[in-house]
């Protein structure tokens, strides 16, 4: 077998940095990987127009995160009595899109305790990066959802919730979990697309590359940078 010229050939020590340099442009480069979020969405009666809204603009999410490496998106949605799914993880606008299309709002009640419980559970398999929660009620226990938000902060989930509205019990607990787990909280309204468009491009650019990725996106957008500074 012939020798490998970078480790047995008698050179001086530039000559030897030099070839070594010269072979490492030949090793193709290693793409960054893949950022995973989990979007959980309340789609009981009231939020029909919201979630037409954020069907239609989540595809900016993967835009955000094409830069850093990409993103992985998981729909988690809750409506009816007792309905709370989760769908396949997708890496692209147009298959997250399909899926929420076929997705009819319910009355109900808001169930984002089973919400939180699955992200829990997938952080446990694999990374997840953020979750990001979008609703505008809360009719459940702040405290079991904030027991389960110390949870999600102790597997490097950060929540991100955006809240449609300024309802009062909704506005602590979606700010509650948020500061417990490093995360951010906005409102919004149903009329503020343009809003809810940075907000989720914000929270992607996290997922895909960490507090740098949010850095990047808050140069350009206020929305970003003002959730960077609650991150501290």
């Amino acid at each position: 077998m012939a020798a490998n010229p970078i480790t047995t050939a008698r050179t001086s020590p530039s000559t030897s940095v030099d070839a070594f340099l010269e072979a490492a442009k030949s090793v193709p480069a290693t793409r960054a990987a893949r950022g995973r979020l989990i979007f959980a969405l309340d789609a009981t009666m009231s939020r029909q127009p919201t979630w037409d809204m954020a069907a239609t603009l989540q595809g900016k999410m993967f835009e955000a995160a094409a830069a850093t490496g990409g993103l992985d998106v998981q729909l988690v949605y809750f409506r009816g009595l007792s309905q709370c799914r989760a769908s396949r993880f997708v890496g692209d606008g147009a298959g997250l899109a399909e899926m929420m299309s076929r997705v009819n709002v319910e009355g109900g009640q808001t169930q984002w305790r089973r919400a939180l419980t699955h992200a829990r559970d997938e952080a446990r398999r694999a990374k997840v990066g953020a979750l990001v929660i979008v609703g505008d009620a809360m009719e459940e226990s702040p405290d079991a959802l904030a027991t389960l938000a110390g949870e999600l902060a102790l597997l490097g989930v950060k929540i991100f919730a955006f809240q449609e509205g300024a309802e009062e019990i909704a506005r602590r607990t979606f700010q509650e979990v948020a500061r417990l787990t490093g995360g951010a909280y906005s409102s919004f309204d149903a009329g503020s697309a343009k809003r809810l468009t940075s907000l989720l491009k914000a929270a992607a650019a996290y997922a895909s590359g960490g507090r740098a990725g949010l850095a990047v996106a808050a140069r350009h957008d206020g929305e970003a940078l003002k959730l960077l500074r609650q991150m501290g």
